[in-house]
């Protein structure tokens, strides 16, 4: 019983402890960087150790990391103690420059995270370079800035590469290279939906009272197209947030519907199921929800006799309509300022990489009168003349120029027939693709000096014009996770470079939301080790204890505490990126299937196309090290291995 009283004590004065941290922690805060500020006068005042103990003090907080309030409370024992303590400054420079490393050491050996090192503190990084044997032989290292600066027109990498080492870079069109004004362009395709829905297909008249909101809607999200449902999941199929239509559904109906149906687990792969992987798709994806509303609370008999699955049948269709019959192109070509965004930086990349000799490509589906016409207002900055227009001199930028490609097809099908473009009457030309180029004496040079503007062909055609051996030479920019990305990987061993505009407002937010975020991080790791403490007592105390289960039944009532504390929490962080989906990297505490694909698929992925005018042929990309749970925990500087055997 004293046993056991004993263990409660520690229990309460743990918990008391753990309760503080956190209270403590943001008290402190405002006074680190007050410390921070002044310590320097301060230590005149206090003398040299004291001073020792303030750097010390602010190289924590200059990490910008939680820092753990125990190590506060033990540097501010170095003020108090009448101990005699041997600092760097106290010893010789040998034995000064030997301690400096083994305290180096010692940081690593305890997860101090090395980066910290690397920028912001001239001594630690001497310490780096000593204790790996570079001290003295890298000339520009003092040339590094005291803070990394990250932007949103980085490019960002998930697998190495090095530009230098690729044959050919090819191109989208639509939202890579002509970025879109938004809502304005994806109107035209939601009116002429509108409209044919309601003149051709006999919708209701109310349909064309819809309004176009396409701030409901973020790329990553799945449209069960059988039950009208959409969807968000994590990187696990688990899906965390669900509408039918506009309405919400609830956590029940949510599992019942996809986590408990008869012993069936979903892949998400069926045909019912549409990848929201493209900014085209909020048009369908607004349609469908406002559709479904008006089927399940109106009172048309039309649509009563109507699935889902075919009314987002029919928004295909129309949307598509809408792409070929000029209800787009014309309106755009008439003001292309309404509706194309200009990047400055885009003409300067291209005409960069080609002068620096490397190939480059433009592979879209779009054909090519709308292709020209997007083009030529990005290339001169303005709406061109008709005569203008005709010269198409943006095609001096690329090596080739492939129209109507039906990717994802083109990446499938290796039968696809190859048209030449006649550019000056749009008209097209059949050809006989590999076969042709193998029969002129130059192979694809030759061909290529006929014309380099085509419609349609297949993955091989490109190949054979680029000159490429194998997949692996290419880099494609796109914006389509699917089309662009996974099956160019998937299929052909592409490299990919994935285009997020999403990025730069996502980047903006968990930047000033980052205080939620460690308030967070805290809490789960708080509840975490609460359970570790709760699992350790069932396995060695006494369950028909009363002491022990009291003990027990408190850490259940803390547990609950604990998670009432965080949901909020969690939810306040999500709605800060969107009130509806939350944030799109994430689904719940887990990573969203979009972040998933994105990490597994994309090599490179950034904000804008332009960005990769910000680097030369000669940058490589390179990964930080990845690491597993586990690693992760051992690295953390607030852990430790316990090496003993819990059977013993």
């Amino acid at each position: 019983m004293v046993e056991n009283l004993n263990l409660r004590e520690t229990m309460t004065t743990k918990n008391v402890a753990a309760k503080w941290g956190l209270t403590a922690s943001m008290i402190w805060c405002p006074v680190f960087w007050i410390l921070l500020m002044t310590f320097p006068i301060v230590s005149a005042f206090l003398g040299e150790k004291n001073h020792f103990v303030g750097f010390k003090m602010a190289r924590m907080i200059s990490t910008k990391k939680p820092v753990p309030i125990a190590s506060v409370f033990a540097l501010s024992q170095s003020f108090s103690s009448d101990e005699e303590t041997v600092f760097p400054a106290d010893v010789d420079a040998e034995d000064g420059g030997q301690r400096l490393e083994d305290e180096f050491d010692n940081d690593m050996a305890n997860g101090v995270d090395d980066g910290e090192f690397l920028v912001g503190d001239p001594d630690r990084r001497q310490c780096l370079l000593a204790s790996v044997g570079l001290e003295g032989r890298l000339r520009h290292v003092v040339d590094l800035p005291d803070e990394r600066k990250v932007s949103s027109f980085d490019i960002f990498c998930n697998r190495e590469l090095k530009i230098d080492n690729l044959a050919a870079i090819g191109f989208d069109m639509d939202y890579t290279l002509a970025r879109y004004q938004q809502p304005s362009f994806d109107k035209l395709a939601f009116d002429g939906a509108k409209e044919k829905l309601v003149s051709k297909l006999g919708y209701p008249n109310e349909v064309m009272d819809f309004e176009y909101d396409h701030k409901r809607w973020t790329r990553g999200l799945i449209i069960d197209t059988e039950r009208g449902n959409f969807l968000k999941i994590d990187r696990h199929k688990y899906v965390r947030v669900a509408y039918h239509g506009l309405e919400d559904i609830d956590s029940t109906t949510r599992k019942v519907l996809y986590s408990k149906n008869f012993n069936k687990v979903e892949s998400f792969s069926e045909k019912s199921y549409v990848n929201m992987d493209t900014l085209f798709q909020f048009v369908d994806a607004h349609l469908f929800a406002l559709l479904i509303d008006l089927k399940d609370h109106g009172e048309h008999e039309f649509l009563d006799f109507k699935t889902y699955s075919e009314i987002y049948r029919h928004i295909r269709e129309s949307v598509d309509l809408c792409h070929r019959d000029g209800v787009i192109k014309d309106e755009v070509a008439r003001n292309p300022k309404k509706y194309l965004i200009l990047d400055k930086g885009m003409i300067p990349m291209l005409k960069r990489y080609k002068k620096d000799g490397m190939k480059l490509f433009l592979l879209t589906n779009s054909f090519w009168e709308y292709t020209s016409t997007a083009m030529n207002y990005l290339y001169h900055g303005k709406r061109v003349d008709e005569e203008t227009q005709k010269k198409n001199e943006w095609i001096e930028l690329f090596d080739l120029v492939i129209t109507g490609s039906c990717k994802p097809a083109f990446m499938l099908d290796p039968y696809l027939q190859l048209f030449r473009v006649n550019m000056e009457y749009g008209s097209l030309t059949n050809t006989d693709g590999v076969y042709e180029m193998n029969a002129l004496p130059n192979g694809a040079v030759d061909f290529l000096k006929i014309g380099k503007v085509f419609q349609g062909g297949n993955w091989q055609h490109l190949h054979k014009m680029m000159g490429v051996k194998s997949g692996d030479e290419i880099l494609y920019v796109g914006d389509h996770l699917y089309s662009d990305v996974l099956r160019s990987k998937r299929t052909l061993g592409w490299r990919s470079l994935f285009i997020m505009p999403e990025l730069e407002d996502e980047m903006k937010v968990f930047s000033e939301k980052l205080t939620l975020r460690n308030k967070i991080e805290y809490v789960m790791r708080l509840r975490e080790e609460l359970s570790r403490k709760a699992e350790e007592i069932r396995r060695r105390g006494d369950g028909d204890d009363p002491s022990i289960q009291k003990i027990l039944e408190e850490m259940d009532e803390d547990e609950v505490v604990i998670k009432s504390t965080l949901s909020p929490l969690v939810e306040q962080w999500h709605r800060s990126f969107h009130p509806l989906w939350g944030a799109m990297f994430n689904a719940g505490y887990q990573d969203s299937r979009f972040a998933f694909f994105v990490q597994n698929y994309s090599c490179l992925y950034t904000s804008r196309a332009s960005n990769l005018g910000l680097v030369s042929t000669k940058k490589s990309f390179r990964t930080l090290m990845e690491s597993v749970p586990h690693d992760r925990l051992v690295f953390d500087p607030q852990t430790a291995l316990d090496k003993r055997n819990p059977w013993d």
